[in-house]
């Protein structure tokens, strides 16, 4: 959604756009999408030493001024063959989160691969979304100054949200269901304030590998009736269901930024959080929400019962996440990702 957002942007602005991608389902090889020519070039066993082709070939050509490589996961290693200038879009590197996720084998070649980081983008530009993402690349040995930090932006929902009486019970996941998101951490707390909160439910959007274990859980903890699982749904429908929430749970060990926290912002709600890279950014601590030290079900438990608790902390947080949202806006993203290119143009 970042890239495609920004990207967008830059289209209207004159840019000329190609988006190289991975296939996937029936969807065309080749499709002009919101001003950009994206061209999906194999299935994911076959997309990284396409991309890498397709690069070096047509910067060889002079088809284009720059490469945007998205640093994130495996890296591309783009400086090797690219012809042209590159500049680095950072959301995060994994480093040893990778091995909460995925078999030990894909995850140490993850890791691995993040190791040369450091050697192949020497002296290339990087444009970080955080300053967790940027100081994440500074240990690793980037020069500090070749890295700029650009927030994600946001679009103000089009629901009109009331903030003047209390909402329900009802706690929110949002985001990908995947084993290092550790959404197993929010059931946990649930469970320990089922008894204090007789009319407590949650609502987990979206999908994901993690999604059969985690309704498992919801069961042996005696939560399966209280506990809705959506899968994908439209925007409309996310917005939807977070503005009858009074809080979202956040408990990712490390994020690039956390477009998902002010994604529930927006909509007036609180976000509680691990106190990890990207999230402790996106949310502010008693103000927007609450960060958690600890990664345990106590732990956030703790935090949630002081909002569904306290009714004016409740209705006090979300107005203050709702104007915290306002400050993130798209067309500043683009303005950052456009000075970026063109500096890096112009470096050559």
């Amino acid at each position: 959604m970042h890239v495609a957002e920004i990207f967008r942007r830059l289209t209207e602005r004159g840019y000329e756009v190609t988006q190289l991608a991975c296939r996937f389902g029936d969807v065309p090889p080749r499709e002009r999408l919101d001003g950009m020519d994206v061209h999906r070039i194999g299935r994911l066993p076959f997309y990284y030493p396409r991309v890498a082709f397709r690069c070096a070939r047509e910067t060889e050509a002079g088809h284009y001024d720059v490469v945007v490589e998205c640093l994130n996961k495996v890296p591309f290693y783009s400086p090797v063959y690219s012809r042209v200038p590159v500049l680095a879009l950072c959301h995060h590197l994994f480093g040893e989160v990778a091995f909460q996720q995925v078999a030990f084998p894909i995850a140490a070649t993850v890791w691995m691969a993040e190791r040369f980081v450091p050697w192949v983008y020497r002296g290339r530009p990087f444009l970080a979304i955080s300053e967790s993402s940027r100081d994440d690349l500074v240990a690793r040995g980037i020069p500090a100054s070749d890295v700029r930090v650009s927030h994600p932006g946001s679009d103000p929902s089009p629901l009109a949200i009331d903030l003047d009486k209390p909402r329900a019970h009802r706690i929110a996941y949002v985001g990908r269901l995947e084993p290092y998101k550790r959404i197993d951490l929010m059931l946990r707390a649930a469970a320990l304030l089922r008894d204090r909160f007789p009319r407590m439910e949650l609502v987990v959007i979206g999908r994901g590998t993690a999604q059969p274990s985690l309704e498992k859980l919801a069961s042996d903890l005696g939560l399966r009736e209280r506990v809705t699982f959506t899968g994908f749904v439209s925007d409309e429908e996310r917005d939807a269901r977070l503005s009858e929430c009074r809080l979202a749970v956040c408990a990712s060990p490390k994020e690039g930024w956390g477009i998902t926290v002010i994604e529930c912002n927006r909509l007036g709600v609180p976000v509680v959080a691990r106190d990890a890279p990207g999230l402790c950014e996106s949310v502010r601590d008693g103000e927007t929400g609450f960060l958690v030290e600890r990664p345990t079900p106590e732990a956030f438990a703790g935090r949630m019962a002081r909002l569904l608790r306290d009714d004016d902390l409740a209705q006090r947080m979300s107005k203050q996440a709702l104007a915290w949202s306002k400050r993130f806006d798209w067309d500043d993203a683009a303005d950052d990702m456009a000075g970026a290119i063109d500096e890096t143009r112009r470096a050559g």
